[in-house]
């Protein structure tokens, strides 16, 4: 059976696991993150289809079905498993996408690297997702792709299925010209990109970002914009832009640019906080905090994510502060996600290799200055320790958007506030107000946020933590949804020819 909304992303909609030699498939054991979120909107559509790669030695006989039903609290929906060997996901997602698209998205281009990156495989791979998608989908239907991996995958879409309504979504950063253009195949991504009827960014920024680039390789004009909402515009942040692109044209075609953050499960995790066995759990590690003060940073390993400038800002507060020594600890969570690519090993080692010099120069049997966990952690767990934290400092170098300041929020206990020390080029930084801003690029200004959230009163705190709150909530998954769909709908009539076309973006303040 044909579906009407087919979504196209690397991961699998499920975990996968092997039982008594049987593969099971278990639903998500969080409805919070990007693969339940996204599921969501599989059970609003009349069939539902995901595209995913999954590993097999052989693509002609992967030993396994290509395409399975799927029935779990979503609904019933296609699963097309898209057969890649172990060197195409190699070539196409460790070296192509990481190696050399994943520093331009973040700003750094010295660690760009071209050498090893085989172009012909990457257009081979999005080529194979795109013929998988087409296989599923309506000839009318909306299929949304995602993120930078799959960059050449509407262009060919296009080609295969010309009456569609193709969104992209980035959930990376998006650079501006002088940034992008270093990538020798900008043209061929652009060219693809505005194939779509609408390209998805999570802040005005990235939006604007993206509509210089496209002007600056193709001559495309901005025919509509509009002013920044105020839930998206936080005062005094580097990453703010007052005004939001709405639609690009170029020779007689026209692509809507579309500015929506994801949120996260707000109520559930405000729920689950309350959970007694995680109750039991916060008693548990404030009592074994006990006069110290825990400052909470979660990220995964990447040189983007600032886990050494934390570190090393930790590191100047015990050299400063003496009298913190035996009454602050840091909790740094840095998971390693690429553990077979060496930029990221490296990093891992630095990471340990500092937490340990800190240490053994300033802790005593009685105290540890820094707890390094680098496994993930149960949600459950992560949301006890986001209500036992005195302080969570999320200082990434750059960073597309960042859940984990949101999720810090929703968790807290209003008699327990708290304070959230944010970077200012993490994108939920234009949404959150009441955290305190901070630049990780500067020394000054990391040692005088911590400085700031250790001294603050209980009254600041509590004020402070209302207007977060009220800010992720504002935006939280159930509004990403529904204004992602809006935004199809609109799409999906335009091209049918039954309405105007309309911009996806939220109205003006």
């Amino acid at each position: 059976m044909k579906s009407d909304l087919v979504i196209v992303y690397h991961r699998q909609p499920y975990e996968e696991v092997e039982i008594d030699g049987k593969v099971q498939f278990r639903e998500n054991s969080s409805p919070n993150g990007i693969v339940p979120t996204m599921k969501g909107f599989l059970g609003k559509a009349e069939h539902g289809a995901w595209v995913a790669w999954k590993e097999a030695e052989d693509t002609a006989n992967p030993g396994f079905d290509p395409v399975i039903e799927i029935t779990d609290s979503f609904g019933t929906y296609t699963v097309s498993r898209l057969p890649l060997t172990a060197e195409q996901v190699r070539s196409f997602y460790h070296v192509t996408s990481k190696e050399a698209f994943w520093p331009i998205l973040h700003g750094f281009k010295e660690r760009y690297n071209y050498d090893p990156v085989d172009w012909p495989t990457f257009r081979a791979v999005n080529w194979a997702f795109a013929e998988a998608a087409a296989e599923q989908a309506t000839d009318d239907a909306v299929i949304w792709i995602h993120d930078y991996n799959l960059w050449l995958v509407p262009g060919y879409l296009r080609q295969l299925k010309p009456k569609a309504t193709i969104c992209f979504f980035h959930h990376t950063p998006f650079p501006g010209p002088d940034m992008f253009n270093v990538l020798p195949w900008r043209e061929e991504i652009i060219n693809s990109l505005m194939a779509c009827d609408s390209v998805g960014f999570h802040i005005p920024r990235y939006a604007q970002n993206f509509a210089a680039v496209v002007r600056s390789i193709k001559g495309a004009r901005l025919v509509e914009e509009t002013e920044t909402p105020a839930a998206l515009s936080a005062t005094g942040v580097a990453l703010n832009d007052r005004r939001m692109p709405l639609r690009l044209e170029h020779e007689g075609a026209t692509t809507a640019v579309h500015t929506n953050p994801v949120g996260v499960n707000f109520d559930y995790l405000a729920e689950l906080a309350r959970h007694p066995k995680v109750q039991a759990r916060v008693e548990d590690i404030r009592a074994d905090l006990g006069a110290c003060r825990l400052i909470l940073s979660v990220s995964r390993t990447d040189y983007t994510k600032g886990n050494i400038e934390q570190l090393e800002a930790f590191e100047r507060l015990l050299v400063r502060r003496p009298e913190l020594h035996g009454k602050v600890r840091l909790m740094l969570v840095s998971v390693g996600a690429n553990r077979n690519m060496t930029a990221y090993a490296e990093i891992q080692e630095r990471i340990e290799a500092l937490a340990g010099r800190i240490n053994g120069s300033y802790g005593s049997f009685e105290w540890q200055p820094v707890a390094l966990i680098s496994t993930a952690i149960p949600l459950a767990q992560l949301v006890a320790y986001y209500r036992a934290a005195d302080v969570a400092s999320i200082t990434p170098l750059a960073d597309g958007l960042n859940l984990v300041a949101s999720e810090f929020c929703a968790a807290r206990d209003p008699d327990h506030p708290g304070a959230l020390v944010l970077s200012e080029f993490a994108g939920c930084a234009v949404m959150l107000e009441g955290a305190i801003p901070v630049n990780p690029f500067s020394n000054a200004s990391m040692d005088a946020a911590l400085d700031q959230a250790l001294a603050m009163t209980h009254e600041e705190a509590a004020s402070r933590m209302q207007a977060l709150q009220r800010s992720a909530k504002s935006l939280d998954i159930g509004v990403w949804t529904e204004t992602e769909m809006a935004h199809f709908q609109q799409l999906r009539a335009a091209r049918r020819g039954t309405v105007t076309p309309m911009p996806g973006a939220r109205p003006a303040a």
